[in-house]
């Protein structure tokens, strides 16, 4: 357990954990649920729209679906409409190293971590009912992705908590949106003391302090504003339905498809 995250090894992964790799030189980190076979559904732009926003600023937090995996056949199962995606655990990681997101950590070790989305405050549930939520939202989508509404990280901790805000969301129940946004509200936030504090270190005190309280009210084992919302009915959820499109809902009815599970190609 370190101070940055929880870095482990393939072999102690386990179907149902959330786990999560980081990208751009620990810029941000991109998260899924391992499912077991080294299969990982996690959540990102939808199909139609991956290409255009690439270069988007605003697509820092998305991660792309692999164009063509050389280990296994279905790779990059997508429903058309949908931005939840099934992956193979290499082109998950690309190249990158994994981590295991943390459950039910302690308050003094959750503020103690230096950076937001590594770990909660809150209770997982059991492993198969996690594996039961990232597969039904496979075959039946997770809404539009938002950078700090909802993004890979809001998908993997609903799958392993159910909790989603009960209200329409400002922010989702994402450490690293609310760590983005509160570096630089604790720096704005903590100006009016600095009559009170002697110097830059004070400043740089009161400001971490003020970043790490940010960090602990909005966590989603800590807020008050979240509920249990069982999957099967997570389209009717108000807070969900406000950045759903329900066209794309209906069009993904439409045109649901079979899963087929996931074949290694044999090696030659």
């Amino acid at each position: 357990m370190g101070l940055l995250s929880n870095r482990v090894e393939r072999s102690e992964i386990r179907p149902g954990d959330h786990i999560y790799t980081w990208r751009a030189v620990y810029a941000y980190s991109h998260h899924g649920i391992y499912v077991g076979g080294s299969k990982v559904v996690h959540f990102t732009r939808k199909k139609e729209i991956e290409s255009s926003d690439s270069s988007d600023s605003s697509s820092s937090l998305v991660s792309e679906v692999p164009s063509e995996c050389q280990t296994f056949p279905d790779c990059g199962f997508q429903l058309p409409n949908s931005g939840v995606v099934l992956t193979c655990l290499d082109c998950f990681l690309r190249n990158g190293s994994l981590y295991c997101f943390e459950y039910g950590v302690p308050s003094a070790v959750f503020l103690a971590k230096l950076r937001g989305g590594t770990c909660t405050i809150a209770e997982s549930d059991p492993p198969e009912v996690v594996v039961h939520r990232a597969m039904y939202l496979l075959q039946n989508g997770f809404g539009n992705y938002d950078m700090f509404e909802k993004n890979c990280e809001d998908f993997a901790l609903y799958c392993k908590t159910g909790l989603l805000p009960v209200e329409e969301p400002g922010i989702g129940t994402s450490g690293q949106a609310s760590s983005a946004i509160g570096v630089p509200l604790a720096a704005l936030l903590s100006t009016p003391f600095k009559l009170l504090v002697a110097g830059p270190l004070g400043m740089a005190t009161v400001t971490a302090g003020m970043y790490c309280a940010g960090r602990y009210i909005t966590d989603i084992g800590v807020r008050k504003d979240v509920a249990k919302v069982e999957v099967e009915k997570l389209s009717s959820h108000p807070g969900f339905r406000v950045i759903e499109d329900e066209g794309s809902v209906n069009r993904r009815s439409e045109e649901r498809k079979t899963l087929l599970p996931m074949k290694r190609k044999r090696e030659r």
